[in-house]
């Protein structure tokens, strides 16, 4: 048994009192989470915390140490983001690693068994290219090419290239990221099937207030509130290779001395100047500068996820009483 696993039961009965979230938004990344999360917490009958990923029943899914010490640590940590939940609220929370992760549904349902989870789901080569876009961009991934990033799945798994201040090689198994069935089983064994709603991204991005309305609905909330539409996380690439590199050296850069000098850099600029000039000029650096609009995917690598993912989204269709073949445009195979 992990240590996590026994901090969660250790402190159970402490926290008896506490409140725990009503439902989970369990994934997936680059499916219209952070959107859905957006929307959803601004809702009147529904409290979300301002940390819209603690990531608490998936700590080996953590992917970026530079935000580790502001994640949960323990379940009292954890259950205070829902103290200012008002009686009339349900309270939730949006952690897009819970999906994948293999022991975060077990978990879950030990705190919270009357939690109802929302999954979402993406057509595997769009999905797959756009988390490796994400990930470069946000500094996790060094290798910004998707073929060869999936080439080094198995060195990684053995603890080789893997990014300087990786924490695991998990969230580097791209291909471990579209185990669909797998995962939402895992939800299944320790979940009523009517405590569950599994949607699909392509109706998300066709209509995103009518996704989130179902939702609301699901949760037995009113879903008649005006619901103002959100794109949240759109998908970028790299533009500026060089600038993009040194910021991720300077921000990757840990120990005392990394930490003192970031530390002084930030203590030199006022709250009001960061806020009033800072912050704009980095959004700027990032539109216009860092990032632009996705080159067009690679028509073979596609054509390649296309045809090894095709059993996932056949079983995917099967599981879900869909036709995802046609949908995602797979064709069935004789």
């Amino acid at each position: 048994m992990c240590h996590h696993h026994r901090t969660v039961s250790g402190e159970q009965k402490s926290t008896a009192a506490a409140r725990v979230p009503d439902f989970f938004i369990a994934g997936h990344a680059k499916s219209g989470t952070t959107a859905l999360y957006l929307m959803l917490r601004r809702h009147p009958q529904i409290y979300m915390p301002s940390l819209k990923e603690p990531q608490f029943f998936a700590p080996e899914m953590r992917s970026d140490p530079r935000f580790a010490r502001e994640l949960p640590g323990t379940l009292e940590e954890y259950l205070a983001l829902f103290a200012p939940a008002t009686p009339e609220q349900l309270a939730g929370e949006a952690t897009p690693s819970y999906l994948r992760s293999p022991t975060a549904a077990a978990q879950i349902a030990a705190l919270a068994p009357g939690a109802r989870i929302v999954a979402v789901l993406r057509e595997p080569a769009s999905f797959l290219r756009s988390l490796h876009l994400q990930f470069v961009q946000t500094m996790i991934e060094t290798e910004t090419d998707l073929r060869r990033a999936l080439a080094l799945e198995q060195p990684r798994r053995e603890g080789h290239e893997l990014p300087r201040g990786a924490r695991s090689a998990a969230p580097f198994m791209y291909s471990e990221h579209v185990r669909y069935v797998e995962q939402l089983r895992r939800f299944d064994a320790v979940f009523p099937r009517e405590q569950m709603l599994v949607l699909i991204y392509d109706d998300f991005r066709t209509d995103n207030e009518g996704s989130a309305r179902q939702i609301m609905r699901f949760l037995d909330v009113d879903d008649s509130l005006p619901i103002a539409p959100v794109e949240a996380n759109p998908t970028v690439r790299v533009r500026a290779g060089r600038l993009h590199a040194a910021k991720r050296a300077f921000h990757s850069a840990q120990g005392p001395a990394a930490r003192a000098f970031k530390d002084s850099v930030n203590a030199a600029i006022p709250d009001g100047v960061r806020r009033t000039v800072v912050r704009p000029l980095r959004r700027q650096l990032r539109r216009k500068v860092l990032f632009a609009r996705p080159a067009p995917a690679e028509e073979a690598l596609t054509g390649e996820l296309r045809e090894r993912f095709a059993g996932e989204v056949a079983a995917l269709g099967d599981y879900l009483g869909r036709d995802l073949e046609t949908l995602w445009g797979y064709g069935r195979r004789d």
